[in-house]
Parts: C-alpha cells; sequence; structure tokens
C-alpha cells in the first residue's frame, strides 16, 4: 500500500512504514496539492500543520487512516473522517516523560530563579543577593489531573522529598498512593499547594479552570505550571497575580493564541515562559514516530488501533437502531460527572426498549467519552472505551432489556459517589434527545448547552427571587421544569439557559435562604 507523509517524523517511524509498505514524503505542499495527490495513497501522517479537513479527506478516496504523530487532533475533521470510513489515530503516550520533565524543568527555573540570573550576568552584573531561590525539599506540590503525565510528574517530585497532592475524580485513594499522591478536592488542592500544575484536557468544564477566583485561594507566593493546554490558565488573571505578588512565579508552556502576540503574560514578572516545547525532545518525537507508525500498519492490516480517535462506522442496519441514541449517551455521561460531582467506581448503564435489541456497545462507548472528557486527553471510542474505564478505576455494568415503560426506548445512568445514589437518564423524541429522569424525579425536558438545578425548600417566591437574579445577570432562561417531593417540602428545578452563569451569580443564587443546593451543567463541548 502506498503511506503520504505530509509533515516531518522521526527516522524510526519511517523505517517502521518502509519495511511493510510504499512510502512518499511530500512535505512543505499548499492544501491544494495535497488534495490533488492524496487520492493515489491509503494512508496519511501528519503533525499539526496540515489541515485534513472534509475536503482532503473527499479527495482521499483510497484512505483508511490518518495517523497524527502527536497527541491533539484539532487539524483533523473527526466527523469527516468517520462519515468516510477513514480511521483516525494518535499518539497520546509517546511523549509523557519529556512533558513530565519539562513540567519539572519550569519549576525548579522558578524555584531558583534561573531566567532572570541568567539575563542578569548577560548584562554584566553579579547581583547573587538580588537571586534567593526557595528549594522544592520540603513543599507541596499539587497536580490537577493524574493521568500518564500526571502520575509521571508525581514519582519525579517526590525525589525532590516533596508532599504531593493530587485532584482527580476518576482516580482511587489506592492507586494514587502507588505514586506517593494523597488524593484530595480542589479547593483544599489549592489551599495547601506551594505549586500547582494541570494536566487536563481543554474543555468548555476546564477553560478558564485557573482564573482569578482559583488564584485567590492560593497561597502568597505560590507557583503556577501549565504545560498542558493554553486556555486552562487565564492569562490575564495570572498576570494581574503575579504582578501584585500574589502569585511567586509562573512556568508557561502552552498559551491561548500560538504564538501568545499580546499575551498578558509577555510583560508579567517572575515568568519563564516557553514556545510549546513539552513534547520538544529527540526521545519523545523518536517514541511519537513509532507509536503512530505501529498504528497505521495495525489499521491498513485490518487490525484495530489502541488509539483510534473515532469511532468505526456502525453496519447500515445499527446504524439506523444505535445511531440516534450516541448523542443521547455521551450528553448523559456529560450529565452525570457533573450532577455526582465525583468519580464513580460502578456505572451501571441500561438500555432499554428497543436498541436493546442491538449490539449496544457504541453506546457505552459515548456515556465513557462524555464521562471521562473532562479528565483525559484521548478520545474515548469503541477501541479504547473499555480499557479507559479500567485505567480510571472505573467498572461499567451493562444492562439490556425489552421493556422501556411507557417509552419506547430508555437509556440509563447510575452509581454511587461519596454515599450518594445518582440516577440520570434520558430518551430519543422526533430524534432529538429527551431528559427524562434525574435521581427520584420524572421529568421531561430537551437538555440545553448550559442548564442550572436546584435543590430548594418549596417556598412561595423562590422561584422568583432564582429568576430575578439570573435575569439582572442578563441569563436568560429558555426552559424549565418543576418536580417536588410533596407541596412546602423540597423541590428540584432544572433551568435550560441560553447563556452560561458566572461563578458569583451562582454564589448569590445559592445564597437564597430556600436553597439546599446548586448544580451549573454545561453540556456543550469546547471547539
Amino acid at each position: 500500500m502506498k503511506i503520504l507523509v505530509a509533515e516531518s517524523i522521526a527516522p524510526e517511524g519511517l523505517e517502521r512504514l518502509r519495511a511493510e509498505h510504499t512510502v512518499d514524503e511530500r512535505i512543505g505542499l499548499t492544501p491544494e496539492q495535497y488534495r490533488e495527490i492524496v487520492g493515489h495513497y491509503d494512508a496519511l501522517l501528519v503533525r499539526s500543520q496540515v489541515q485534513v479537513d472534509a475536503a482532503m479527506l473527499a479527495a482521499g478516496t483510497r484512505l483508511q487512516v490518518v495517523g497524527r504523530a502527536g497527541v491533539g487532533v484539532d487539524n483533523v475533521d473527526l466527523e469527516a473522517a468517520t462519515r468516510a470510513g477513514v480511521t483516525v489515530v494518535n499518539a497520546p503516550t509517546g511523549n509523557t516523560i519529556a512533558a513530565a520533565e519539562h513540567t519539572l524543568a519550569l519549576l525548579l527555573a522558578l524555584a531558583r530563579r534561573v531566567a532572570p540570573a541568567d539575563a542578569s550576568m548577560r548584562r554584566g552584573e553579579w547581583k547573587r543577593a538580588q537571586f534567593q531561590g526557595v528549594e522544592l525539599h520540603g513543599r507541596t506540590l499539587g497536580i490537577i489531573g493524574l493521568g500518564k503525565i500526571g502520575m509521571a510528574i508525581a514519582d519525579r517530585a517526590r525525589s525532590f522529598e516533596m508532599t504531593v497532592i493530587g485532584v482527580d475524580p476518576y482516580v482511587t485513594a489506592e492507586q494514587a498512593a502507588l505514586h506517593g499522591v494523597e488524593l484530595t478536592d480542589l479547593d483544599g488542592l489549592l489551599a495547601r499547594a506551594d505549586a500547582v500544575t494541570v494536566h487536563v484536557p481543554l474543555t468548555r468544564a476546564t477553560r478558564g479552570l485557573i482564573g482569578a477566583g482559583a488564584i485567590a485561594k492560593l497561597k502568597r507566593g505560590a507557583f503556577l505550571l501549565n504545560v498542558a493546554r493554553g486556555g486552562i490558565l487565564d492569562e490575564g488573571a495570572v498576570a494581574d497575580a503575579l504582578r501584585s505578588g500574589h502569585l511567586g512565579g509562573a512556568g508557561v508552556d502552552v498559551f491561548e493564541a500560538e504564538p501568545p502576540v499580546g499575551s498578558a503574560l509577555l510583560d508579567a514578572p517572575n515568568t519563564v515562559l516557553t514556545p510549546h516545547l513539552g513534547a520538544s525532545t529527540a526521545e519523545a518525537q523518536v517514541a511519537v514516530a513509532e507509536e503512530v507508525a505501529d498504528q497505521v500498519l495495525d489499521v491498513l492490516a485490518g487490525r484495530s488501533a489502541r488509539y483510534a480517535v473515532n469511532a468505526p462506522l456502525l453496519g447500515p442496519e445499527a446504524a439506523r437502531a444505535i445511531g440516534p441514541y450516541l448523542p443521547l449517551a455521551e450528553i448523559l455521561g456529560r450529565f452525570f460527572a457533573q450532577f455526582a460531582r465525583g468519580g464513580v467506581k460502578t456505572l451501571t448503564l441500561e438500555v432499554a426498549g428497543e436498541p436493546a435489541e442491538h449490539d449496544t456497545s457504541p453506546v457505552t462507548a459515548a456515556v465513557l467519552r462524555g464521562l471521562l472528557e473532562t479528565v483525559t486527553t484521548e478520545r474515548v471510542n469503541l477501541v479504547n472505551a473499555g480499557f479507559l474505564a479500567r485505567a480510571r478505576g472505573i467498572t461499567v455494568v451493562e444492562r439490556k432489556t425489552p421493556d422501556a415503560g411507557s417509552f419506547s426506548a430508555l437509556v440509563t445512568l447510575s452509581g454511587e459517589v461519596d454515599g450518594r445514589s445518582v440516577t440520570v437518564g434520558g430518551t430519543v423524541a422526533n430524534g432529538e434527545p429527551r431528559l427524562v429522569r434525574l435521581n427520584d424525579y420524572r421529568l421531561d425536558m430537551a437538555p440545553s448547552d448550559v442548564m442550572l438545578i436546584t435543590h430548594h425548600r418549596d417556598r412561595p417566591g423562590t422561584i422568583g427571587r432564582i429568576g430575578g437574579t439570573l435575569g439582572a445577570a442578563d441569563v436568560n432562561i429558555s426552559a424549565m421544569h418543576l418536580a417536588r417531593s410533596a407541596p412546602r417540602q423540597d423541590a428540584l428545578m432544572i433551568l435550560g439557559l441560553d447563556d452560561d452563569v458566572p461563578d458569583e451569580v451562582a454564589r448569590a443564587i445559592l445564597d437564597h435562604e430556600a436553597l439546599i443546593d446548586l448544580w451549573t451543567i454545561r453540556l456543550g463541548g469546547e471547539h
């Protein structure tokens, strides 16, 4: 078969491909030139610059697989690839050590003030007193996201005799303890840590995760590190905290816009900034090239690729029966993760009614994709869903039944989280997802990108006060459902909103006398 390599990858990866197939390196062509030739190839390899859009995929009439030599697949149109029956694979583990070591390099540079001391020396100065640093020994490192890279950082931080604490809803205390990590919650981590590093994907839920509110909870003089994704740190808020002295320093390798022209961090004090070098080691480039090459070879040989990032196409009959329930399943997974506020260890998925007559493994994959999207950079699909769930300590119990009660079909998720039973259920009506159950409450509501849920005491005027608070903040309500246990007892209100709810607005609503609890559910994805 023929493989087109459109961007440079390490020779070791090319050698593996050439051992079995014909490889053409055509680097630096225009999009039009790539479209002219891609139809002659069975596989395409890219890094981050060549855009594999719908037009490219339409021209690639022979393509079986697109390999992305790296983690992110923002330059590949996954939906168009799936429609075309093209498998997309990436290399999510090859840069683990490189990213972990770069994170520690930034931390050490901040702690010992390496960058400003070097600049001073080059100016002909000898100002030792100005560059007194701090030791990592005995200090506390907080890791947000305990995937492969987060755990690798924990292992290395322990060699400095640091105390390591971490946050990840899908890592058990036992798993964390194997790496010397004490699990805590986000507020506890921010309050205790001398340095905080983030290792989560960029999603709607994690964008701006470390903003002004989170920074205010940090110790004065704490360090912040980001070698994950631009946008997780609020660059303006970080710059303000550096200038005020609340933050002791920031080591940043990834930016909201790259190159970061106009970023507030460029002229902020006490920073070490690098141009997205987390994976830029000779060893990582070899590992990434070999990892993606092996998967391309697997697909061309008819084998499953471990890190396929788009689900294989369903057969025509299964697509008709199961396809309409996949968006619903992903929505339910996202909803469950946010409503539960913690990691579920045993998740029960029940598929009832018409879809139960078919293979429901795509439904399981879609549920897990929604559930895990904020804690893993790997896209969850049929190939890796079970593996990723097991790696996070999640047991999935699948049940199928022909009885969906008054519905033609019903998908329900349930599980115990921190001693609480959490259940969410949905169906598809007229081709659109509907939420029909939340714990013991029944409802019938279309999901919105943003939803506000209140658990409150059923008192006159409560709904009006909540609506008034949202209205004063220019947050528009598009739908509402109210369920209650009994008159003037507890009630659950679910609001569909046209606008996001700022944290300060949510806090103001929660301060209302009748409020027991509140959730802001964000179902819209990050694009």
